[in-house]
């Protein structure tokens, strides 16, 4: 290595009398150590938290730091202990008793690289600060988004044998909410993610894909047909190998129509993650590319299908009213519905929705037959659903019980679900979603009773930045429902940005321990508002959405805290002041 670019910090003989010191070398704080006869520099910055090593201690070649006791060997820097890093080491030259560093050595791998190795490490013992301090990393890196995502789905894909669940929901969630939200907020949603498929993957065994079948000549309804009764006996492995063969054999349209005939095959499966949950797959597949990535995600979801509840064996699909048998029976009519409605243009009948939120679901289903006997298309229907289940939530009255915001929840992310995979297949089978969306509309409906009252056009003379800011104060306030709902509606009368009011959403939610409802919930009200074109539908997805996160804000605030103490680390900031303990 070339000599020139070595600077003189100490003097040796001064060196080994001390046995360490700390030196500056081109703005970097350097810890040397004379240990055995052998002169090392470390940077004095403990790759954990900060703590300086110099104040550390060395004993046969490990240096120790005192605050957390991470170790690292004193030659290269590595670390003995995964949650610390390796610590960056300079390479060193004595010449005339003078102890020369090169402040600036080459690293050995990419930044970039060496970031997506400590985010897979983090992921594998499922260390929050680690994968903060990646997220970081690769974002400086000009990668925070696909390396992140794809190293979170590759991990939550392999190390979970039920396969694909709310971790992986969630890394999806905020991969859409990455495109909303500000810069800040864009890396905590990156962060958010991946530790939530650290903790979904925790102490769970591994997952082992099977392989395609060898034919790959099999027709979609011979693939289609064999998908289905593997699902319906609950035999993973055979829908696995079915699905797969489709994923090699078939466009991507025509596997997410296998997809959704298998998840409408049962009413409202798995209390709406179901649907949910594969459509968030599919999400996730189109960021990452259907070549590479569909066979792993898209294999993940079948327990989603073999090992789902099934609303029609629950009492509340069944008593009182049996609106099971109406769902059921309007699966059956959906050939000749769909025959009858072939070539015509639906106009939708003024009170539509209100029928859907209705209290009779005879009239409800029969509703949706007609409609689709008139022409009504899958994206006109499941838009239609979604807006009643989207007024379910902004009408919740909060003289219920906590537990039954998820009730409606649940209702919402199913029928948003439902309009979504409407741009991803033509499959007839999607209009069953319709009426099973409906029913749970349906069964929501004493939580709506009364309905909470929702601001209707006002004359606001606020700044909308100010409007915000009072949003954001809300979430800072226990029980803050109704206030939020219409500080929302009051930003939209007062004709402020909608996009930076999705960003204060999303501030909100990313500043919290959000459970996982709640970072569902908020990001499908987000994607909710960019579905419809109606102010007054952008403003109830809105509403909805921020009513939500106000009902279980705030929170300890725990990730933020680790999220932060990485950032300013990142930043080379000081945590806290050396002292000689």
């Amino acid at each position: 290595m070339a000599t020139d670019q070595y600077v003189p910090v100490a003097d040796r003989s001064e060196l080994e009398r001390d046995g360490q010191t700390v030196v500056s070398a081109d703005g970097t704080a350097v810890a040397l150590f004379h240990h055995q006869d052998t002169v090392y520099a470390v940077d004095n910055r403990c790759p954990h938290m900060g703590f300086p090593l110099a104040q550390g201690s060395v004993e046969n070649g490990v240096l120790t730091c005192h605050w957390h006791h991470a170790r690292f060997e004193l030659a290269e820097g590595d670390t003995f202990d995964p949650w610390a890093d390796d610590v960056q080491t300079f390479p060193v030259e004595i010449r005339d008793d003078t102890v020369y560093i090169d402040p600036n050595p080459e690293p050995n791998v990419p930044p970039a690289t060496r970031w997506r190795n400590r985010l897979a490490d983090g992921l594998q013992e499922n260390l929050s600060l680690v994968m903060a301090k990646a997220v970081l990393g690769l974002d400086e890196a000009d990668d925070g988004f696909q390396t992140p995502l794809e190293t979170a789905v590759n991990f939550g894909t392999r190390y979970r044998a039920a396969g694909w669940g709310r971790g992986l929901t969630t890394v999806s969630y905020m991969a859409d909410l990455f495109r909303t939200v500000g810069g800040r907020d864009r890396r905590r949603a990156m962060y958010t993610g991946v530790t939530a498929v650290a903790d979904n993957c925790a102490d769970e065994p591994p997952r082992f894909q099977q392989p395609a079948f060898e034919n790959d000549r099999l027709p979609k309804a011979r693939l289609k047909s064999w998908f289905r009764r593997n699902c319906e006996v609950r035999d993973a492995d055979g829908a696995e190998r079915c699905l797969l063969t489709a994923v090699d054999t078939l466009p991507p349209g025509e596997v997410t129509e296998l997809l959704v005939t298998a998840a409408t095959d049962h009413l409202y499966m798995n209390t709406s993650h179901t649907l949910d949950f594969i459509n968030s797959a599919l999400s996730t597949v189109e960021h990452l590319g259907w070549a590479e990535f569909a066979p792993q995600v898209l294999a993940a979801t079948v327990p989603l299908l073999t090992d789902a509840t099934r609303a029609e064996e629950q009492s509340a699909w069944r008593q009182p009213t049996d609106v099971a048998a109406l769902c059921l029976d309007a699966h059956d009519r959906l050939p000749e519905l769909v025959a009858a409605g072939a070539g015509a243009t639906w106009t939708e009948p003024d009170g539509f929705v209100e029928t859907l939120l209705s209290t009779d679901p005879a009239v409800i289903v029969e509703a949706l037959c007609d409609a689709i006997a008139a022409g009504a298309t899958r994206q006109e229907l499941t838009d239609a659903v979604a807006r009643a289940a989207t007024r379910r939530v902004a009408y919740f009255d909060t003289g219920n019980e906590f537990n039954d915001w998820n009730t409606v929840h649940h209702t919402f992310v199913y029928a948003n679900a439902a309009h979504e995979l409407a741009d991803r297949t033509d499959a007839t089978e999607l209009y069953r979603a319709c009426f099973d969306g409906a029913m749970s509309v349906y069964l929501d409906r004493f939580l709506n009773s009364p309905r909470a009252p929702v601001p209707g056009p006002g004359d606001s003379t606020r700044e909308p930045e100010t409007i915000r800011e009072d949003l954001l104060a809300a979430f800072d306030e226990q029980g803050a429902v109704d206030r939020a709902g219409r500080l929302v509606a009051e930003h939209f009368d007062a004709d402020g940005d909608p996009t930076r009011l999705k960003r204060a959403l999303g501030q909100g939610l990313l500043r919290e321990d959000a459970g996982f409802h709640t970072n569902q919930h908020v990001g499908a009200a987000v994607r909710r508002f960019g579905a419809v074109s109606a102010a007054e539908e952008r403003q109830l997805a809105l509403v909805a959405g921020a009513r939500y996160l106000a009902a279980h804000t705030p929170t300890r605030r725990e990730s933020e805290q680790t999220f932060s103490i990485a950032t300013r680390l990142h930043r080379g900031e000081r945590l806290h002041e050396a002292t000689d303990a």
